[in-house]
């Protein structure tokens, strides 16, 4: 779960390292007018994704009146798809140097690395591709509870050499790093960075902040999410849409693969997913991808991951497919069960009861291609006759394979080509 910038700076702060004067939040260009601040102040809108100096949302402001302008700017803005809700007004800071101080892991030793570097303010990533000798990274085979001193005076050492920071400020970054690896090991963060931190006569300033926690360790940080008021959970990388909300209080996973407000592309098919299981939401990604790229000209986008979970509910699944119905850019629904853990019965008679309920309110209804096989096949197998017997116009949109006649390939290739048929009047 990543924390907005205002809200990983309050505990870069709780742990001894500068921060800006914080003037406050607005959510409206006039709130700018009642904060109590001094002049110039940057304005930084205040989103779960990186970029927002590219994308224009870190502005400075020289008076009130300015900051009323920027502010309403600001928050009319996009910033990688995803809606300005509110703005950061803090203290401007005059610098002569800016680094960059980060902590995470190594995925492949699960070792802790910190890396520093004397070209702050720039993408790290941009850094390593064009003058990797600029940054400094140190693992700590071991792990240890708090950074080793010595550790911390070589990366101190290192930040030193660029003549943008002076010698003088050797002890004090030194410390900084020291705390800053206390705050990745203190909240299980699996990043948290500074970038860029300035370098000021004061000594240096964190003006911006990258936090981002495990999810799997946040029971034991209800302390820490309770001080910053988090009620809900949120994504590593970016806001929740609102198909991710919807879906979270219904209490199953789901994740938007597309920005909230993505345009239709002429000639894209875009096909939501509800697969059996994680593993094969994944498969199913790469799946729908991959056939579009083979036999459609990559006209096939996949807009979504879902997992059901072990044995869901008739009533989730029901949830599942009138989730992806509701969403306007999706033409198709293409679906898989290998009932193991999960009933083909329940699966099927969830799926016919959200045709059916959508059918009689009037709903947008999708048209549904897939497959099942395993557990409780020879019920799912009556009850879907049946069904088609007692509704057939409701199921009319459903084209389900049970059992083994087809690969999902086939059932993917399949619901392509028919939506595309269907749009170009082919028969």
């Amino acid at each position: 779960m990543r924390l907005y910038e205002f809200e990983a700076k309050q505990v870069l702060a709780r742990a001894g390292i500068t921060i800006p004067r914080s003037y406050g939040l607005v959510k409206s260009g006039r709130s700018t007018t009642k904060l109590k601040a001094n002049w110039p102040a940057m304005l930084k809108a205040q989103v779960l994704v990186g970029g927002r100096g590219k994308a224009g949302g870190i502005k400075k402001a020289d008076s009130p009146t300015q900051a009323v302008a920027v502010s309403k700017e600001i928050l009319s803005r996009h910033i990688g798809g995803y809606p300005v809700g509110s703005v950061l007004v803090e203290e401007a800071i005059d610098y002569s140097g800016a680094c960059y101080v980060g902590v995470t892991m190594n995925p492949a030793t699960f070792n802790s690395v910190i890396m520093v570097s004397a070209s702050g303010g720039v993408d790290i990533e941009q850094v390593a591709r064009t003058k990797p000798e600029a940054i400094m990274r140190l693992e700590l085979t071991d792990n240890p509870d708090s950074l080793p001193k010595s550790a911390a005076v070589k990366l101190a050492e290192f930040l030193t050499r660029d003549p943008s920071i002076p010698s003088e400020m050797k002890s004090a970054l030194a410390n900084l790093a020291v705390s800053l690896y206390g705050v990745y090991q203190d909240f299980d963060c699996k990043v948290v960075e500074i970038n860029p931190l300035l370098i000021t006569p004061m000594g240096p300033i964190a003006a911006d902040a990258k936090m981002v926690l495990d999810d799997n360790a946040l029971f034991r940080h209800s302390d820490l999410l309770q001080q910053l008021a988090i009620t809900a959970k949120r994504h590593e990388v970016a806001e929740p849409t609102a198909r991710e909300r919807q879906s979270s209080e219904q209490g199953f996973p789901y994740v938007d693969l597309l920005p909230e407000n993505t345009k239709r592309q002429k000639g894209k098919v875009y096909v939501g997913l509800v697969p059996g299981g994680a593993g094969y939401g994944i498969f199913s990604i790469d799946e729908t991808t991959g056939i579009g790229e083979e036999f459609f000209d990559g006209r096939a986008m996949p807009v979504n991951f879902m997992d059901s979970g072990g044995g869901p509910t008739t009533q989730r699944v029901a949830q599942m497919f009138s989730l992806l119905m509701d969403y306007p850019l999706v033409d198709v629904i293409v679906t898989s069960r290998f009932g193991g853990i999960s009933s083909c019965d329940v699966f099927i008679r969830g799926l016919v009861d959200c045709l059916r309920q959508r059918g009689a309110a009037g709903k947008r209804v999708v048209p549904v291609y897939g497959r099942m096989v395993g557990t409780d096949l020879p019920a799912a197998r009556s009850y879907l006759e049946t069904a088609r017997v007692e509704t057939p116009q409701e199921l009319e949109p459903l084209s389900m394979i049970v059992g083994n006649r087809k690969i999902m390939a086939e059932v993917i290739k399949e619901a392509i080509e028919d939506f595309l048929a269907s749009k170009e009047g082919v028969a």
